[in-house]
């Protein structure tokens, strides 16, 4: 895994998030979200030959059998969430470098009012946003501030697993998709046997998973989860849509006896600081927000937000207002 490890490497000392290798193109980095050439067009023979030495015997069967495989590992201390596909050039790899150590709210410059989001013992906690927008990040820090002041049992769900969390007062399990269960929805099912308090989902993307996710809020547990979104409104919207026209009614009445809050991120460039971080909305699940999503009124959820400032909601101006006052931050280990 040389070939691999020295790219990722050079990767990591250009400040760069991604890492893309397609056979006839130049290597490329991203780099302040832009694209950036990096080094010669490796042959078809090389990338394969990469994609081999990185993916384990069933991550290989997997990529043969349906054309992808996702995977994570570690090289020289740098974490990375590893995705080998087939195209018409042959067999490419886009690799996300990752945090390095113990991502936290304040490694990730995330307003620290975030930690109250996973003090409730059960409910609903949704973190959004578009994709490479640090969502699983985001998710990792949640599950860490269980992990650091209550004995809690976390299991989380991810495909692949992306942190590898170290347990401190909670006892931490975690299962990756395609590896230790076959499904998200066969490793939610399992969950409600396991005695867990907190269950991190990482992603509702299926149907399915979303219902058995909205079942294990309402069997007591603190669920964390991800989907795509660009609002904390349209987060909802996604969840419900995913559902049959009858079926709303009952999902919107579920949905809002759960939810606890929803978070939407995206990240930012500061010429500034040098590196990126994070901008959010955070809508709360209170009284009138339960009211609205009950009644399927989803787009009065922007309005919520307007005037929800005193109960610890956030708008993008809002947030953005905290993190120009901000002195202190820290330096992501993802280039990012």
């Amino acid at each position: 895994m040389d070939g691999l490890r020295a790219l990722v490497a050079e990767a990591a000392r250009r400040g760069a998030s991604d890492l893309h290798v397609e056979p006839g193109l130049p290597v490329t980095l991203r780099i302040r979200g832009a694209l950036v050439q990096a080094g010669p067009a490796p042959s078809p023979e090389a990338t394969a030959g990469l994609a081999r030495e990185a993916l384990d015997a069933a991550s290989w069967e997997r990529l043969q059998a349906q054309g992808s495989a996702d995977l994570g590992l570690t090289l020289d201390g740098q974490r990375c969430r590893v995705n080998a596909l087939r195209t018409a050039a042959g067999v490419g790899l886009a690799v996300r470098l990752l945090a390095r150590g113990d991502v936290t709210l304040d490694s990730l410059n995330l307003h620290p009012d975030f930690a109250k989001l996973v003090e409730p013992a059960h409910g609903l906690v949704i973190v959004s946003g578009p994709t490479g927008c640090g969502k699983t990040s985001t998710l990792a820090a949640l599950v860490q501030e269980v992990n650091l002041v209550r004995a809690a049992h976390i299991v989380t769900i991810e495909h692949p697993i992306e942190y590898a969390l170290t347990p401190v007062k909670a006892f931490i399990r975690q299962r990756e998709v395609g590896r230790d269960t076959p499904s998200f929805g066969q490793a939610l099912l399992d969950s409600l046997r396991e005695d867990i308090d907190v269950l991190m989902v990482g992603e509702m993307r299926e149907q399915q998973t979303m219902r058995l996710t909205l079942d294990a809020c309402e069997t007591g547990h603190l669920v964390l989860a991800t989907l795509h979104s660009s609002t904390v409104g349209e987060a909802l919207q996604r969840i419900v849509s995913a559902f049959p026209a009858e079926q709303q009614p009952s999902v919107c009445a579920q949905l809002a006896d759960v939810l606890q809050a929803v978070v939407c991120q995206r990240l930012a460039w500061r010429e500034d600081l040098g590196f990126r971080v994070p901008e959010c909305e955070l809508l709360l699940g209170n009284t009138a927000v339960k009211a609205m999503v009950r009644q399927g009124q989803l787009f009065k959820l922007a309005q919520a937000l307007e005037t929800g400032g005193r109960a610890g909601m956030w708008t993008l101006p809002r947030y953005r207002e905290w993190l120009a006052e901000r002195t202190h931050w820290n330096r992501p280990g993802d280039g990012r």
